[in-house]
């Protein structure tokens, strides 16, 4: 049959495999660096990959394709899941999880003056994060520049947790993070949002991105913005 579906231009790919993480239906993969389309089947023309692609590699085009297979997409889900791998980006620093921790005590082995981290899911950095991730269902959510928690000596304690963290760097990160927060806000029930920069004018960009996701999401979601000084304050509001 004839239908829509994605073409991945080699000479563009830079094989940050943001591409593969993105398609929710496992049809990209990494091959020798570069991403590949391993499955036409899975592929179900949506386009979810185009704006993961920071080199705009990826496009749409129309030809003979055998049809989406809904059934065989699920059933490789849920092998994935009993088997635990890996992204379809091969990279298991990636895969996405939760991080349960006891009632704010010590891990068993922590010596006394150990305080231990706030941090609920991983990953943390919001190129890298799945839009439908679990943990977004319920949660008040954490945008901060990466800078933020080296700043302010107690970011855990007061920002990270009871939240769910994303970070980033509007400075060295290529792209925009605007469509990925957008997504991430339409698609799950978020509470809250805190955003958390620091005061340096470059900051101003994932303070920028939020509030286009927050205009862009159609949803009227509570937020805040709290700025952190180069010397380690919260400056007042």
């Amino acid at each position: 049959m004839k239908r829509k579906i994605i073409c991945i231009d080699e000479e563009k790919c830079n094989g940050c495999g943001l591409c593969a993480e993105a398609c929710h239906e496992g049809a990209i993969g990494m091959v020798d660096g570069k991403a590949k389309l391993l499955r036409e089947d899975y592929c179900d023309g949506l386009g979810d990959c185009l704006p993961a692609c920071p080199a705009n590699a990826i496009s749409f085009e129309e030809r003979e394709a055998p049809a989406y297979d809904h059934a065989a997409v699920m059933a490789a889900k849920a092998q994935k899941q009993q088997a635990g791998g890996p992204l379809p980006c091969g990279c298991p620093g990636s895969q996405s999880k939760r991080i349960v921790r006891a009632e704010h005590a010590p891990a068993p082995s922590a010596q006394p003056s150990e305080v231990q981290s706030e941090l609920t899911q991983w990953p943390v950095q919001i190129k890298l994060v799945p839009v439908n991730a679990p943990y977004f269902d319920g949660a008040r959510l954490l945008v901060a520049a990466d800078c933020t928690a080296y700043a302010y000596g107690a970011f855990h304690q007061e920002f990270i947790r009871g939240r769910v963290a994303l970070i980033g760097c509007p400075k060295l990160d290529e792209g925009d993070y605007s469509e990925k927060l957008t997504g991430i806000l339409r698609e799950n029930d978020i509470k809250s949002v805190t955003v958390v920069r620091m005061e340096v004018p470059c900051c101003g960009g994932i303070e920028n991105a939020v509030k286009r996701a927050l205009s862009q999401c159609g949803k009227m979601i509570p937020w805040q913005v709290r700025v952190i000084s180069t010397d380690g304050r919260i400056l007042p509001e």
